[in-house]
């Protein structure tokens, strides 16, 4: 009876012990998305089209650097030598190892490609096809045009650390002779097995293309938004290929001081919205609400929207309509406001409107630098927002206060009415809180982008929860 009365009440303990436990654990943030992009067929043109001089510079590298074979050291003998080997009189005579190239050794003398282009595969990946033209000179001959096909397909995984990486599916390599007789002679086939390695070609093909995995990595770099606050765009999975495009799905990470900042969860999941079966843009960005929200909920955590208005009121004004501040004061002060969130501001989209819903305690006091609040306001405040993009950034102003209601929440001078609050402090109120918020992001916020790329011909189009741009992709000028 005893053991059966010991062993009951360890049950509870366990169970306590086991909650503790469940406490000490990391959570795992929730994984959704919030953003995301499509690249358009007209954009993965524009990605070929730019590709195709890096890879005549990568195959005029491989196809006509000297290769190490052909440079060795020479017999000691010099009569292998045509030229004579000085000699220093009262010297041992030495003779150096003498360099000799091979003079059967045919050369490339050009390489150009004449085109490049990148299809989409949809489910799978991309068909990367390249079609180049050669010149091999042998000794003592004409030159002969050759020309390369090289038929890749890529598909895009996402590696161990998160990043995404292209890869080869396969690979088909054709060599031909732009002349018959050519092509059907064995010489001409020795040469071309000496100095065309198709095989070696497709080891690497996607390395044809413009740093394609180094601008994959640049994703998901970290970007700035204030000194404090950054924000990281993550893949949440491979991009999906379709007849539209290659859709990516985002999750923005934001951080403060370096640590992620949990953001509330959207009531409502986001995904990728359906697109018209044409663009004639590269790119399609698209973020949602929550991302927005989420932004201004991070850069409250950092305390950024903590302000301080100043106001033309002094307290012996303000006692002329509030006479208990008289009573306070017997020196004529400054009046300050200084306001902080009380709650975590909103953003709202709908049909061509974007608007920030801030909530707001606003402390009037006098005083400084001992500044002493003796009249607490709850101010709720509407402001429509104006987006744009410069170079790879957003840039949000807040354009005008539509909307905006003070009420009491506390008070060292009595009852103080609401028309009363809106006469004294909702000027100074609609004025400045635009002006501080302005200026908070004045740098702008990074949107998801490659760092060789900037965007241009953009449009800002704002929809009931999420907003698209559409935009061209431009090659930075020091690449190009």
């Amino acid at each position: 009876m005893g053991k059966a009365n010991r062993k009951g009440s360890a049950v509870p303990l366990l169970c306590t012990v086991g909650a503790l436990l469940a406490l000490l654990v990391p959570v795992e943030p929730t994984r959704a998305p919030d953003c995301g992009g499509i690249l358009t067929p007209l954009g993965l043109n524009y990605l070929a089209e730019i590709s195709k001089p890096h890879a005549e510079v990568a195959l005029r590298r491989d196809l006509m650097a000297q290769r190490a074979s052909d440079l060795f050291l020479g017999s000691m003998d010099p009569s292998r030598c045509k030229a004579p080997i000085p000699q220093t009189l009262g010297q041992e005579q030495h003779v150096a190892p003498y360099i000799h190239v091979s003079s059967s050794r045919s050369r490339i003398s050009s390489v150009k490609v004449v085109d490049l282009r990148l299809s989409l595969i949809p489910e799978a990946g991309l068909r990367l096809g390249i079609k180049v033209e050669l010149r091999i000179a042998p000794l003592h001959a004409v030159p002969m045009p050759v020309r390369i096909f090289i038929q890749a397909d890529l598909h895009v995984d996402m590696g161990p650390d998160g990043n995404l990486q292209l890869l080869t599916s396969a690979c088909r390599p054709t060599v031909q002779a732009q002349n018959i007789r050519e092509a059907e002679s064995k010489s001409f086939r020795s040469i071309l097995d000496n100095e065309v390695n198709v095989d070696k070609l497709c080891l690497d093909v996607s390395k044809l293309l413009l740093l394609p995995n180094e601008q994959l990595m640049s994703l998901t770099a970290p970007f700035p938004i204030t000194p404090s606050c950054q924000l990281q765009y993550l893949p949440l999975a491979a991009p999906v290929f379709s007849k539209q495009g290659i859709a990516l799905s985002l999750q923005t990470i934001f951080q403060v001081a370096g640590a992620a900042v949990p953001v509330p969860v959207s009531p409502v999941p986001f995904s990728m919205p359906e697109l018209a079966s044409t663009s004639t843009s590269h790119l399609i960005l698209a973020l949602s609400e929550h991302f927005y929200s989420s932004l201004y909920f991070t850069l409250e955590r950092a305390g950024a929207f903590n302000m301080t208005i100043p106001s033309m009121l002094t307290t012996a004004t303000l006692a002329l309509k509030i006479p208990q501040v008289g009573s306070l004061y017997h020196e004529d002060l400054p009046i300050m406001l200084s306001a902080a969130l009380r709650s975590s501001p909103r953003v709202v989209l709908e049909e061509g409107r974007a608007a920030l819903r801030l909530f707001l305690t606003v402390h009037i006091g006098a005083g400084s630098p001992d500044f002493q609040s003796f009249l607490s306001v709850n101010a709720d405040v509407t402001a429509g927002l104006q987006l744009s993009v410069f170079d790879t950034r957003m840039m949000i102003s807040t354009a005008v206060i539509e909307d905006a209601e003070l009420s009491l929440a506390a008070s060292n001078v009595g009852l103080v009415p609401a028309a009363l609050l809106e006469e004294l402090f909702l000027a100074p109120v609609c004025q400045q809180v635009p002006a501080w918020m302005d200026d908070v992001l004045r740098e702008g916020v990074h949107l998801p982008h490659l760092s060789l790329f900037t965007y241009t011909d953009v449009r800002v189009v704002i929809h009931k929860d999420y907003i698209l741009v559409p935009c061209n992709l431009k090659l930075q000028s020091s690449m190009a």
